[in-house]
């Protein structure tokens, strides 16, 4: 199903009915049934009839963040909400593309959008150029309420973006300072940092063993942040960032914590926490030994790293969310690095594919964030045409099937090539999606 988007007279409509979602928190907040059996798919749709969508994050109350093309191939901050979407990149920060990255249940939202204004240093720091969009100058992190997108502040240099925004109005990301980092590969310029905003301020973040460069990724609700620190690189299209990471970490309470490995260097594709719950559990990827391969992890303080493995006959996974009840979401891909979304649910590790209809007109890539209703959205191919859409999968029980952790030992998984066509697009980086090709 492809999902019209809302035009701007009709703003206010919509914004009314997230308000009014908001209140009333109970309808979200009630006892969620433990184990879902299946999934039911919604294709999010595209801008305008244009070819790519890609979700980043679902809050409680169901509001999903990501960015869509228009036809003119840019691509633009968009929010989905009950079968409609709004185009909040247009006029965004006046630059032809930006990004959603994150919202929250007051309707806020972040990410990074470009200016009209060029660059003094000739950067491509938030990647737009480096995949293949027309771009045109400074990238800035924005916040986005009542209709306005507004910049936020950097350490003095004219980049950074936000990355996730919790409840509390509280933003992580990164930032530049006004210093150049001559270890950094051109076009990239200058050092940046993992930061905070709060109350319109901004405030660094350290990093660890004299990690030059760093990235806040996720904040919960209690203000822990979860990133990583490394050295800066060229644009890495899989993260989105001009960072190397060598160091997953955690910072609550003025301290910073190093999560650990699981066996690798961070040379490989490195090793980093993507997301956290309000339980302060931890997910991401590490290298394992010898760099060769990378895992999903869940870290928690009582047992530390846990590698979560890889569906079987795959060789690597990362996991990008994860919600209270522990249930975390991911990608698991084989050695020719066609992905395949997942689901760890109770100790169980299961192919998404397996849990939505059959013939479903959309092969599920890549599952990005879970809320506690246990809805998830992702990246998926259209098996028909090849081009890229978020989905949302959203669970239903009562049909008697079996759930997801007893299903995880059962019937083989559907194997789906993803098309040439697609690939091509993974190997220039034109999307941007996470962790789809090696660097």
């Amino acid at each position: 199903m492809k999902v019209s988007m809302l035009r701007a007279k009709s703003f206010c409509i919509v914004h009314v009915g997230l308000a009014l979602a908001v209140c009333a928190g109970p309808a979200w907040a009630q006892e969620q049934k433990s184990k879902p059996a299946r999934y039911t798919v919604t294709d999010l749709g595209t801008l305008d009839g244009g070819t790519y969508s890609e979700p980043y994050s679902i809050t409680q109350i169901g509001l999903i963040s990501g960015t869509a093309s228009p036809p003119d191939g840019t691509q633009h901050a968009v929010l989905w909400f009950r079968g409609l979407s709004f185009d909040i990149g247009n006029p965004g920060l006046g630059g032809p593309n930006s990004i959603a990255f994150s919202s929250n249940d007051w309707i806020q939202a972040i990410g990074e959008a470009e200016t009209p204004t060029s660059d003094p240093n000739s950067e491509d720091f938030c990647g737009f150029k480096a995949l293949g969009l027309p771009s045109s100058g400074t990238c800035l992190p924005f916040l986005w309420q009542n209709g306005v997108m507004s910049p936020l502040a950097t350490l003095g240099g004219p980049n950074g973006a936000a990355n996730m925004i919790n409840n509390q109005g509280q933003v992580a990301g990164l930032a530049e300072t006004a210093i150049k980092d001559p270890k950094c590969p051109a076009p990239q310029v200058l050092h940046f940092e993992p930061v905070i905003w709060e109350k319109g301020e901004v405030h660094r973040l350290p990093t660890i063993h004299d990690d030059p460069d760093g990235v806040a990724f996720a904040i919960n609700d209690n203000g822990q942040v979860v990133g990583a620190s490394g050295d800066c690189i060229a644009f890495n299209t899989n993260l989105l960032v001009n960072l190397q990471p060598l160091h997953a970490l955690l910072w609550q309470k003025d301290t910073v914590t190093d999560l650990g490995t699981l066996g690798g260097t961070g040379h490989g594709m490195g090793i980093l926490a993507f997301n956290l719950n309000n339980k302060g559990q931890v997910v991401g990827f590490s290298d394992t030994k010898d760099d060769q391969y990378f895992h999903a992890f869940l870290w928690n303080k009582e047992t530390g790293m846990k590698d979560l493995g890889t569906l079987s006959g795959d060789v690597r996974s990362v996991a990008l969310g994860i919600n209270d009840r522990g249930d975390v979401t991911g990608l698991s891909l084989d050695m020719d690095f066609n992905p395949t979304a997942i689901l760890w649910h109770n100790g169980g590790l299961t192919d998404l594919n397996t849990l939505v209809p059959a013939k479903s007109p959309l092969f599920l890539m890549q599952a990005c964030s879970i809320n506690s209703r246990g809805e998830i959205v992702g990246l998926a191919v259209q098996t028909s045409t090849g081009d890229l859409h978020a989905y949302l999968a959203t669970p239903s029980t009562g049909d008697g099937s079996a759930t997801p952790a007893e299903q995880s030992g059962g019937g083989e998984s559907p194997k789906f090539a993803v098309p040439e066509n697609v690939r091509a697009q993974m190997r220039a980086g034109r999307f941007g999606a996470r962790l789809m090709r090696p660097q």
